[in-house]
């Protein structure tokens, strides 16, 4: 089995938790790999331009990226977010390997995580996202791995880390939703719930984990953002919903619409959004 998996680093603030996050990332990422000595894994990475610094060593860079969110929307904050479809069709055009697994740079990987990959596919799941756990705040140095690895850590219910067959790819539909805010992850898992078989969410899986839970995407002046995104997803249902009368019927598309109508209800969302899902 061939695994190709995708990841997009960047050169973080002096205050983000990634300054520690990321290098603790690369880390649990190389020594999973050596962990699955008997399978070829491969590792990309893709960057903007300016952050190549940060690439990590023997990283394959795919293609940099060019556009972000700011050229699709106006927010208060100007946060240069890459679109998530850019970071996958570079990943299909650099990788032909039978699968691939896409997690953001800060969700770091037990050694054993390939293996739980592997086998999850071989018992018949096609794709499956598998949820982070979460890990005491505290931890600072790749040093500290070992302990890190010994936490049970908490469940926790974002989706996180994706994996799915590249022969599925060309069907998924990822809109515009950009990396780095809430509904970007709704917008793979639909695709992956309606183009692969046995789709599943697992969890309670101790195969990666993330260091705090700080949801940095949460503070009331990213909100636009977030806004931006589930409007993008909200289109792009309306989009599938005419192809697919058997959309709304899915349990995972089910669930996010549920969030959504929720959501909007209480005001976290413009209850405009909603006119794209009736």
């Amino acid at each position: 089995m061939r695994i190709a998996h995708i990841i997009n680093p960047f050169v973080p603030s002096a205050t983000s938790d990634l300054v520690v996050a990321q290098p603790i990332c690369f880390e649990t990422m190389r020594r999973a790999k050596k962990y699955a000595s008997d399978m070829e894994i491969g590792h990309y990475a893709c960057i903007y331009p300016e952050d190549e610094e940060i690439l990590p060593d023997n990283f394959f860079r795919t293609k940099d990226l060019k556009q972000s969110v700011l050229d699709y929307g106006k927010f208060g904050i100007e946060r240069r977010l890459p679109l998530f479809a850019d970071i996958l069709d570079r990943l299909y055009e650099a990788s032909d390997a039978e699968y691939f697994i896409q997690t953001n740079a800060d969700i770091s990987l037990m050694p054993h995580f390939y293996h739980v990959v592997r086998g999850l596919i071989s018992i018949g799941h096609e794709s499956f996202c598998i949820n982070k756990r979460i890990i005491p705040e505290g931890y600072h140095s790749i040093s500290e791995i070992p302990f890190m690895y010994s936490e049970i850590g908490d469940m926790h219910a974002g989706l996180d880390c994706f994996v799915f067959p590249r022969k599925a790819y060309p069907k998924f539909k990822m809109g515009k939703v950009c990396m780095g805010t809430p509904w970007s992850e709704a917008t793979l898992a639909t695709s992956m719930a309606l183009h692969t078989a046995n789709f599943t969410v697992f969890k309670t899986l101790h195969a990666t984990f993330h260091i705090g839970d700080s949801r940095v995407w949460r503070p009331s002046e990213f909100r636009d953002y977030r806004v931006y995104n589930m409007t993008e997803y909200c289109k792009l249902l309306k989009k599938l919903k005419k192809k697919n009368v058997l959309l709304l019927k899915n349990a995972i598309v089910k669930n996010f619409l549920n969030k959504i109508q929720q959501e909007a209800e209480s005001g976290v969302y413009p209850e405009e959004c909603l006119k794209f899902i009736k």
